[in-house]
């Protein structure tokens, strides 16, 4: 028993993981999300993906919104599946959950039965879920175990990255995915560490990224270690190169007049988002070309004006939705 509820005889606070979902999540800009998506799904009939499931808030809203919504919930994560799954089992067969990653809605979709879909949401990055879990080692400020896996059943981890990756894979991991400045010299200490003893903690990196970026840095640019944790995160889930067959994939599954919604963390994923739904509402048509043919004319209908970012209620009310771009569009071919 923790000494400081044996003193005052508290009631200990519970686990993460054994709060329930309801209690641990605010989902980011929902409102919004359903605002835009309402168009869609709010006709008879409707289907909807629900590509990052998480901890099921914005599916339980929408399932209560729209009572005719049929939802197909997909996640990596296995614990996220155990939790959305208790808190949307009230929904009966409306509630289709579905363990896999966004870049396989088409497959999810088929597998299910249905010829398409009315709406996609998908709510990008590391899940709040995920950040609570101590010992899933998502968290810098959390001496953890190095894993940071997203799906538990796959075997690379953060672990595996930085004790047996080649200094200059881990300087263009860190360059690339987390957008470090100093790389180089945190990939050199990081080699040099584990010459003497291989990374097994959280804790341990941080020490070492601490020590390799310099003092003035730290004091103007946050946490030192939250770039290269963004970094090792991403490469240990191949979140990029999953979103950017996602996006498509996600819009190819839609019917006409079907709406897409996506919420983007950071600038990486935002730019992968803008540049998939700004080519399909382009036209294709050569420049100087006369006539428009159809298979020229765009296939999407941007219905955002830029990234949309949060309220000032809304990150008061979930200081994890600050960083969050919004962006939206209607397919219309």
């Amino acid at each position: 028993m923790d000494k400081n509820t044996e003193m005052f005889g508290a009631t200990p606070e519970p686990l993460a993981s054994e709060k329930a979902a309801k209690d641990r999540h605010v989902p980011v800009m929902l409102d919004r999300c359903l605002e835009l998506l309402a168009p869609a799904i709010s006709r008879p009939g409707a289907v909807v993906v629900d590509g990052t499931l998480g901890m099921g808030g914005h599916s339980e809203f929408m399932l209560e919104r729209f009572p005719d919504l049929t939802m197909i919930g997909i996640d990596r994560d296995l614990m996220a599946h155990r939790l959305a799954g208790e808190r949307l089992a009230r929904f009966g067969d409306r509630f289709k959950p579905v363990h896999a990653v966004y870049d396989e809605i088409p497959e999810a979709v088929a597998d299910l039965g249905f010829s398409g879909i009315d709406g996609v949401l998908l709510d990008l990055g590391v899940s709040s879920m995920q950040l609570d879990e101590r010992e899933r080692g998502f968290a810098y400020s959390y001496d953890a175990p190095l894993d940071m896996r997203m799906d538990s059943t796959e075997s690379l981890t953060a672990q595996t990255v930085v004790n047996e990756y080649e200094e200059a894979e881990l300087r263009r991991i860190m360059r690339t995915y987390g957008e470090e400045k100093f790389a180089g010299k945190i990939a050199s200490a990081i080699v040099r560490q584990r010459e003497q003893k291989p990374f097994e903690t959280t804790g341990e990196l941080v020490k070492v990224i601490q020590k390799a970026v310099p003092v003035g840095a730290q004091r103007k640019g946050g946490h030192p270690a939250k770039r290269t944790f963004q970094a090792l995160r991403i490469e240990v889930n191949h979140e990029l190169d999953a979103l950017e067959r996602a996006v498509p994939n996600a819009i190819d599954t839609l019917n006409v007049g079907g709406r897409i919604v996506a919420m983007s963390y950071h600038s990486l994923e935002d730019k992968i988002v803008k540049r998939v739904l700004t080519e399909r509402a382009t036209s294709s048509a050569p420049k100087g070309f006369p006539v428009e043919l159809e298979e020229h004319k765009p296939s999407l209908k941007i219905i955002t004006r830029g990234a949309e970012p949060p309220t000032e209620a809304e990150i008061a009310e979930n200081s994890r939705a600050a960083s969050a771009k919004l962006r939206a569009a209607e397919k219309i071919k």
